[in-house]
């Protein structure tokens, strides 16, 4: 049998954007820890001190760990040479919005040879609610009896690191000896553990994300009702919130968009059954907000051949994920009118999605183009001078006083 004493954590998927944060986090708190991932190109650029995401304190932590208590690797061997994997791989949904076991499962049937009863297995992203269920299954019937665990990840991307450390952990498993190793893993990172069953932190999970892009809609559905009918939403929302405590939650508008809040409501409703009204209220209200904003535009004025710039092409301020991000929604609309839509991200590099011609610095975006959407509050546009420009600004982000 292996050794499992060579580390005391492999992190799957250990150089992504839930992974990484992770294995810094437990390696800053002294845990042996080797982050596995099957991208070797990334692992090298980690190896040699960049970060491959923009992520508030990696840097830092992975100068002061690395190749000593954090080490990276793309031979899934080492996978037996932990006593606990935490594996970091969600269930996405599919072209129907439909939710797709096959990564999860696939990656299990994969691994399973290389696992011993000796190990604690914990899943950690998101996952259709009965799949915990499904993978001890897997593992009885191969006579392997695993520790099987859900610890959620409930984390704001930017602030992982930060928040890896003051947020209480939800912990579940199937059995005592699960119980107490993740209870005993996340307490040295964790101010405290929260315990539920494996079904309820899988709800639990998809509660906390769908319960945000909820709260979104509502404040998304609050401006479009202002807005037309001639009142500033954000000056309502400014007095409902002044001094008055029950209205502290209440969000200003924005894109509601990322790698998780639409997709855990779509898995939510598919869990229903497709009876969950509310959550697909809320879709109809987050994904049109770029329709919203298109028709807006519209009523001024043509917009067939107008210069339109999109500021910010992330899917929230100050990172550079991209993923699901709605201003891409809205450049698509917007170049169906006949405008010619420019963009601009200060951490995003276009890349692929956009042409070199159509993406900009932040400045050129000014000089060329007439109309200017916020598509994410990047800081560093707070300030810009947009005086002479029509500016469409939902997150009311932007300084008054241009």
């Amino acid at each position: 049998m292996t050794n499992l004493q060579k580390f005391e954590l492999c992190i799957v998927g250990g150089c992504g954007h839930a992974g990484l944060p992770l294995a810094l986090a437990f390696a800053d708190r002294g845990v042996k820890t080797i982050a596995y991932d099957i991208n070797q190109k990334t692992i090298e650029k980690i190896e040699s001190g960049f970060i491959p995401f923009v992520e508030e304190g990696l840097e830092g932590a992975l100068k002061k760990n690395l190749n000593k208590t954090l080490f990276l690797s793309s031979n899934k061997a080492v996978l037996q040479e932990a006593s606990t994997l935490i594996i970091t791989i969600g269930t996405p949904v599919d072209e129907h919005i439909n939710p797709q076991y096959t990564p999860v499962m696939k990656f299990i049937q994969d691994v399973e040879p290389l696992l011993s009863e000796d190990q604690t297995l914990i899943m950690r992203s998101t996952i259709f609610p009965g799949t915990m269920d499904y993978i001890r299954s897997f593992f009885e019937e191969k006579n392997k009896p695993l520790s099987i665990c859900f610890c959620p990840e409930r984390l704001a991307e930017g602030k992982a690191l930060e928040e890896l450390k003051a947020f209480p952990q939800i912990i579940s498993a199937f059995d005592e000896r699960g119980l107490e190793s993740a209870q005993k893993l996340f307490s040295r990172l964790a101010p405290k553990t929260i315990t539920l069953s494996p079904r309820e932190a899988e709800l639990a999970k998809l509660f906390t994300n769908v319960w945000r892009y909820i709260k979104f809609s509502v404040a998304n559905q609050f401006f479009m009702m202002a807005e037309d009918g001639g009142a500033n939403f954000n000056k309502i929302w400014n007095a409902m919130r002044e001094d008055y405590p029950r209205a502290q939650d209440f969000p200003k508008a924005g894109f509601a968009a990322g790698p998780c809040l639409f997709k855990d409501t779509m898995q939510l409703a598919s869990y229903y059954n497709h009876k969950f009204f509310l959550g697909h209220a809320a879709m109809l209200v987050n994904e049109g907000m770029p329709d919203y904003i298109r028709d807006t535009l519209k009523k001024k004025e043509p917009l067939r051949k107008k210069k339109i710039g999109i500021l910010g092409m992330a899917f929230k301020g100050d990172i550079d994920d991209v993923r699901e991000s709605l201003a891409f929604k809205l450049r698509k609309l917007l170049m169906f009118e006949g405008a010619q839509v420019f963009c601009s991200d200060e951490f995003w590099d276009g890349n692929q999605f956009i042409e070199k011609s159509e993406f900009l610095t932040k400045e050129e975006l000014l000089r060329q183009c007439d109309i200017i959407v916020i598509g994410a509050p990047h800081t560093a546009y707070k300030r810009l001078n947009f005086s002479g420009k029509t500016i469409v600004d939902i997150w009311d982000h932007i300084e008054k006083n241009n």
